[in-house]
């Protein structure tokens, strides 16, 4: 008496029986679910394009080369004393530094004096180096012999920068003091 439907064209005003049987009882949340389960598998489908469409640019990590050592001014505060090591990106392209330098105290022959820099223990993060901008990692020791005596007075600081096996020599007349050697990571703000 009534015609067989056309299971290639449904009626717009009822759901497949499959669907229908498959929803009933479960109320909005299945409805919500089934609905999030397309619109998630519809949009890998849009956002999936080809691997030569795609470009990520990884910004490099700073070499040596790279960069220019210096050192800001000298601060003393509440019986320390505060340099900051500055890394200038001298080269044509952006370059990134995340993380502490290795830094030790060498005389005018190049030998070690006393033990390397420790770490702050202060967090960081990524610094990116646009060519000619800086950051720095602050040293620290103690302002004069406070607690124990001082190493004699190196003729260089000796840098590895983050994430380097290259150290360079930068001038610096510096006096580690009661066994205080510290280096704060490299940033952008000067803090310790």
């Amino acid at each position: 008496m009534f015609p067989k439907p056309n299971p290639t064209t449904a009626d717009p005003g009822r759901r497949p029986a499959g669907l229908s049987r498959v929803l009933r009882g479960r109320g909005p949340v299945t409805a919500l679910a089934a609905a999030l389960l397309g619109v998630t598998a519809a949009g890998a489908a849009w956002s999936a394009t080809p691997a030569a469409a795609r470009t990520t640019t990884a910004i490099r990590t700073c070499a040596v080369s790279d960069l220019y050592l210096s050192l800001g001014a000298k601060e003393g505060a509440a019986g320390s004393l505060y340099w900051p090591v500055r890394f200038t990106n001298t080269s044509t392209s952006t370059c990134a530094l995340r993380g502490y330098p290795g830094v030790s105290v060498v005389d005018g022959a190049h030998h070690r004096i006393g033990p390397a820099a420790k770490h702050s223990g202060s967090g960081y993060g990524t610094v990116t180096l646009s060519p000619g901008r800086s950051a720095s990692a602050v040293l620290r020791t103690t302002n004069g012999p406070v607690g124990g005596p001082c190493e004699r007075a190196g003729t260089y600081l000796q840098v590895y920068p983050p994430a380097s096996r290259t150290a360079t020599l930068v001038p610096a007349p510096w006096k580690t003091c009661s066994g205080v050697f510290q280096t704060g990571p490299v940033n952008t703000d000067g803090s310790f």
